[in-house]
């Protein structure tokens, strides 16, 4: 393995982990001993985590906030789909965190999101406005998507990779679980949709201050090596004076742009669709679908992310341990496939209780956790095996595609599941004039609306009459008094209620057929994502044997005494 010289012996400063520090300047002149590091490491998982629970929280509740703007269904998904696409560009722009550093993109871009969340969005005055906010803070956490695993892979050496970029995954992971643990027990008490996004908010407030004096970094010099074990710190600090940085960042673009490093970010952008859909659509398809409140939709997810975090760690650890990713890349793609195929199986039982959709989530969830934790770990050893001075610029492409992917089945989705429209945007009203007057509104549901409307015109219409009571009783089984008392009752109802209903009963009633069979379809496209990212596992970087790995590592461990003898002959280390 090559190992960069310094191009001269230069004195190396004492005091290890000494840094220059100002609320600008975060940078590390040695690389840090493993109290600090982890610090460092645990404030980026708390920065991960809090931003993804500001970006998540409209999944939690769009029904009020569609209610609330009175926009359609569509239109609300399409605030995700422009929230992802300019995100994929601000990922680009952060590829420039190889040259200007990661830190400050992470702790001025917590400031941004906690203001937006706690003070901007839930004060937005109309959908347009609303939806250029949420856009906003997209972009802001497009930067941070590449920022933070920069970071994480900075302070890691590969044989412990795994384990840190489990914890970075705990992110989004814990950040929907957050969510979903927040809403389900604060939305019975506060209704509005605008306190769960002031919580949020002021949680990233405080965590920003918590990074502002906290988060550090390594200099350019320290990040460009590539560390393979925690016994590389002294070989990394002797001979960081000689690296030419600027030689190392020429034309970035061109050294990443591979099929190693552009496919793998590919895999595991559509391997991922069951993911993004659970984030923004859980809620709206079981309450849809299988008629749960958004309290129990929303505790349903909890199980979800709760394994799902458990598990990455645990998977991040194992691998390892193992010194391997790929197999465990497999394992985890065809278990959620499997899992997939049966959670889509209960889209046509309406009668599927909580808890067996808990558990089916929850084993699929686990097996999520199996393929991404080595994914991540093994994709910055990817873009390593380029260039490990570009891992910024890697990462990068994978946040541009990543959310490029989103985005697109995001666009897609209002059109495979077109019924769900009608039944977000209606569907509340509908249900709350139902709960008042349910009696009444199974007599128009019964009734011929042209009879109805005759008798609406004319109360002694005898043939409308005749003809509305033989169809109540051979609906319901009632005797022509009970039938005359049920039609005077409709007086009851609000004409506007009425009007409501006649205008959309039908079409309710129709997209309530065919909403499952629609979501199935979306679920399925989700089984081929998980598919597609089996034989891209081949291209990355990585052994499939432990014993293989393990060689490997001991080689590594021998150059690097060697060079470090080299080096004290030298007079540099």
């Amino acid at each position: 393995m090559a190992v960069t010289a310094p191009r001269a012996a230069e004195p190396i400063p004492s005091g290890r982990g000494s840094s220059r520090f100002s609320l600008w300047n975060r940078t590390l002149d040695h690389y840090p001993d493993t109290g600090p590091r982890v610090f460092y490491l645990a404030i980026v998982v708390l920065a991960t985590i809090i931003l993804y629970y500001e970006l998540y929280v409209a999944g939690a509740v769009g029904p009020q906030i569609i209610a609330q703007y009175h926009m359609s269904f569509r239109y609300f998904v399409y605030i995700s789909v422009v929230s992802n696409a300019v995100g994929a560009f601000s990922s680009v722009i952060a590829g420039l965190a190889d040259r200007w550093g990661r830190a400050n993109l992470v702790v001025w871009g917590l400031l941004l999101t906690g203001l937006l969340v706690a003070f901007a969005v839930p004060h937005a005055g109309s959908a347009f406005v609303f939806a250029a906010l949420v856009a906003l803070v997209g972009f802001v956490e497009g930067m941070i998507l590449v920022a933070t695993p920069a970071l994480v892979r900075d302070f890691s050496p590969q044989l412990g990779r795994a384990s840190a970029m489990g914890f970075w995954t705990l992110g989004p992971v814990v950040g929907s679980l957050v969510l979903s643990e927040v809403a389900s027990h604060t939305l019975p008490h506060l209704h509005a949709w605008q306190d769960q996004y002031m919580i949020c908010g002021f949680a990233g407030l405080g965590v920003f201050l918590v990074a502002l004096f906290g988060l550090r970094e390594l200099s350019p010099n320290l990040r460009d090596q590539l560390m393979v074990s925690a016994r590389d710190r002294a070989r990394i600090d002797a001979p960081a004076k000689g690296i030419d940085v600027e030689d190392t960042l020429r034309h970035p673009w061109r050294q990443m742009l591979h099929f190693d490093i552009v496919g793998s970010a590919f895999a595991v952008s559509v391997f991922l669709l069951i993911y993004y859909a659970a984030v923004g659509f859980f809620v709206v398809y079981f309450t849809t679908t299988f008629g749960f409140t958004e309290a129990q939709a929303n505790g349903i997810g909890n199980w979800f992310w709760g394994f799902d975090a458990l598990a990455l760690v645990l998977v991040g650890l194992a691998s390892d341990r193992l010194r391997v990713r790929k197999p465990f890349m497999i394992v985890g793609g065809l278990g959620a496939a499997v899992m997939t195929i049966v959670f889509l199986s209960r889209t046509h039982d309406p009668h599927t209780g909580y808890y067996t959709f808990a558990w089916i989530i929850t084993v699929l969830a686990v097996f999520l956790a199996i393929a991404y934790a080595p994914w991540m770990a093994s994709f910055t050893e990817t873009v390593e095996r380029r260039n490990p001075a570009l891992t910024a610029t890697g990462l990068a492409v994978w946040g541009w595609i990543l959310r490029i992917v989103v985005a697109v089945s995001f666009l897609i989705l209002p059109i495979v599941v077109s019924a769900a429209t009608p039944l977000v945007t209606y569907g509340p009203e509908a249900q709350a004039i139902a709960a008042k007057y349910p009696q009444q509104i199974q007599t128009l549901s019964t009734v011929d609306p042209a009879t109805l409307q005759a008798l609406a015109k004319n109360p002694l219409d005898t043939a409308a009459l005749a003809k509305a009571t033989t169809e109540l009783h051979a609906a319901l089984g009632t005797t022509p008094s009970q039938a005359i008392t049920r039609l005077l009752a409709l007086k009851k109802v609000p004409a506007a209620d009425i009007a409501f209903l006649q205008a959309h009963g039908a079409q309710l009633t129709a997209a309530q057929k065919k909403n499952p069979g629609q979501w199935q379809t979306w679920w399925w496209v989700c089984v081929a994502g998980e598919l597609v990212f089996l034989p891209l596992v081949l291209v990355m970087a990585g052994r499939w044997s432990p014993a293989k790995a393990k060689r490997d590592a001991e080689e590594h461990e021998r150059q690097v005494e060697e060079e470090m003898a080299r080096l004290r002959e030298a007079g540099v280390a």
